[in-house]
């Protein structure tokens, strides 16, 4: 089956509505907290890539095995600087034992390769596949105009899935744009997915054991309220 090269693209959007729905309804709407929260997300979140990796043929296999060595050199890279930005924040109470190792692998490995493939490594894939097909894609300059694209539409993708969390509907939405423009600059250069991948896994750890009562890298947080005679008062601290 031919697939036409615009075809590839629509999957833009869909990405972009899928990550902004799911964090409207299930953080912004009904508040879940975060835990529960990526139930949904992981699983609509899988079946969406799994449906494109077999409606356009992905060699997921070729694509991860490519490159591989540069690919880890690219996610040590990027986890420095993103490790960097969660210490900068303020230190919070994180879970002990049995707790802690849960989070580590729901809140930090499972959350962070999801949030990575949705947001960096999935639009990197369609934007190469869809202009692949054309003789300037293997020019020099046609990768560099392609890899461009990869990452403005990797960001496109980020902030509609963040804005749907009520804490970055703001100039705060710049933050994760920030992170997550590392973690698919990574990718870019390396030309591996596991840098992406890795340094995203590294972030959301590293958020983990730092406290994620605070740290922005572990959405969604939201905001505790005390009640006074009837009347609701925001604090500005997060749960």
């Amino acid at each position: 089956m031919i697939i036409n090269w615009w075809a590839y693209l629509i999957w833009i959007p869909a990405a972009s509505l899928l990550g902004f729905l799911i964090t409207y309804i299930f953080a912004g709407i009904l508040r879940w907290q975060r835990s529960i929260f990526l139930i949904p997300y992981v699983v609509l979140t899988t079946l969406f890539v799994y449906t494109y990796a077999r409606w356009s043929n992905l060699n997921l296999t070729g694509m991860i095995s490519n490159n591989w060595g540069w690919g880890i050199v690219g996610a040590i890279i990027a986890s420095l600087l993103l490790v960097r930005a969660v210490l900068r924040q303020p230190v919070s109470p994180r879970s002990q034992g049995k707790a802690l190792i849960f989070n580590s692998i729901w809140l930090g490995l499972i959350y962070g390769a999801v949030d990575s493939i949705l947001l960096s490594v999935l639009p990197v894939w369609i934007t190469w596949q869809a202009f692949s097909i054309f003789d300037f894609a293997a020019t020099l300059i046609g990768k560099i105009a392609i890899g461009v694209l990869a990452f403005i539409l990797s960001e496109v993708v980020t902030v509609a899935y963040h804005w749907g969390y009520p804490e970055f509907r703001s100039k705060s939405v710049m933050q994760p744009v920030i992170g997550n423009g590392i973690c698919t600059l990574a990718y870019l250069l390396s030309m591996n997915p596991l840098a992406a991948i890795g340094s995203h896994v590294v972030m959301h750890i590293a958020a983990v054991w730092h406290g994620p009562k605070q740290t922005v890298q572990l959405p969604p947080h939201y905001p505790i309220v005390a009640g006074n005679k009837g009347s609701i008062q925001q604090t500005g601290q997060f749960q």
